[in-house]
């Protein structure tokens, strides 16, 4: 009777104690895999591959010395098998943005960023961008000297700069 590597007993007709050999191909796995699902699958194909092929296992005392040898193997076999890229998996489960969705979180951000303005300087970019006045424009309707319309506007732009940042 053995214990194999799922927890089932079964009676060894072919000399082979298989709950030992998966130790044995699991142990030697690790050696060369980057991580232990790796190892896992390396070990199960070694083993696989040496249930197929016990018949030609010609020294039953030198059975860890050829266990090794398999495990290397399927190693190599392992590393050499095209494997698709992870990141372009998850890209493509990820999707592209959707524009309309990133166009309504940006408007959402800015409208919080204005709120954040004190009214002077949203009216002032309300009458540069909502209406699309110019600075001239501006200094006539306000009331106020061009240049000075140029570096509130400047400065209010400055002002929504850092708070859209925070957002």
């Amino acid at each position: 009777m053995i214990n194999t590597p799922n927890g089932h007993r079964g009676v060894v007709e072919d000399g082979w104690e298989w709950g030992e050999a998966h130790r044995v191909c699991l142990r030697l796995a690790y050696r060369y895999a980057s991580n232990p699902n790796e190892a896992e699958d390396i070990a199960q194909d070694a083993l696989l591959r040496a249930w197929r092929r016990r018949s030609t296992l010609r020294e039953a005392d030198r059975r860890n010395q050829w266990l090794a040898t398999i495990v290397r193997n399927e190693a190599f076999r392992q590393h050499a098998r095209i494997r698709p890229s992870p990141i372009a998996t998850i890209e493509a489960f990820e999707g592209v943005e959707d524009p309309q969705v990133v166009a309504t979180v940006e408007r959402a951000d800015l409208h919080a960023a204005l709120r954040r303005l004190d009214d002077r300087d949203r009216q002032l970019l309300a009458l540069r961008y909502g209406e699309d006045l110019t600075q001239q424009a501006i200094a006539r309707r306000l009331g106020i000297p061009e240049g000075t319309v140029k570096v509130r506007l400047h400065r209010a732009r400055n002002k929504l700069r850092r708070a859209y940042a925070l957002q």
